[in-house]
């Protein structure tokens, strides 16, 4: 896919297991000079807390607590929730696409019947009706026939599904690679150029 330069992501995470790939995600977009705009659902705290012991508010944690090579122009904005008078509750404020990671049913169903009844989900809507980018991360596994027509119907809308399905070919050595394996195929579809793995073929 060929680079946006996308100045403003919208983030979103939920109750789904595998925090660390949001977690992960806004760190690589900090390395860059984006504007972004995080909203965390009640249930992903919960899951920040339980998986990576990440408890309070989340956005000055990760401002406080990231070193590793953030950018200087780099904004991290924190969204409740239950605020639709956040920006991206908005089809007028422009942003250029938006990555929900990970994505639990409850939000794919939501997305897929077009149910904006929080923000996160209000702003994937627009993303849809926008036609910005949008791509979701669900982690679930073994995916029933609701979820599967679910993924169908979301893609068929415009977005796009992918799984947190990391490869081997790389020979990762330990689940940090496992993790940047999922985040560098992310930052693919947002056109950002990355060196969490190198292209197939490259030395």
């Amino acid at each position: 896919m060929a680079t946006r330069n996308p100045q403003r992501l919208v983030v979103g995470i939920t109750g789904a297991s595998g925090a660390v790939y949001g977690v992960r995600l806004v760190q690589a977009l900090l390395e860059r000079p984006l504007e972004v705009h995080l909203i965390v659902t009640p249930d992903g705290r919960k899951v920040l807390d339980h998986e990576l012991g990440l408890e309070g508010d989340v956005a000055a944690i990760l401002q406080r607590d990231y070193g590793g090579g953030r950018h200087p122009a780099a904004r991290l904005r924190d969204h409740a929730p239950e605020s639709f008078f956040a920006p991206p509750a908005s089809g007028s404020f422009r942003h250029d696409g938006m990555v929900v990671a990970p994505c639990s049913m409850k939000t794919l169903a939501a997305v897929a019947a077009g149910l904006a009844d929080n923000l996160l989900n209000r702003a994937a809507d627009i993303c849809l009706k926008e036609r910005r980018p949008l791509v979701l991360v669900p982690r679930e596994t073994p995916l029933s026939r609701i979820h599967l027509r679910n993924m169908l119907r979301v893609s068929e809308a415009g977005a796009v599904v992918l799984p947190p399905s990391p490869g081997f070919y790389h020979r990762p050595r330990n689940v940090s690679d496992l993790v940047d394996f999922v985040v560098a195929r992310i930052l693919d579809q947002l056109g950002l150029p990355h060196e969490l793995l190198a292209p197939w073929g490259s030395e």
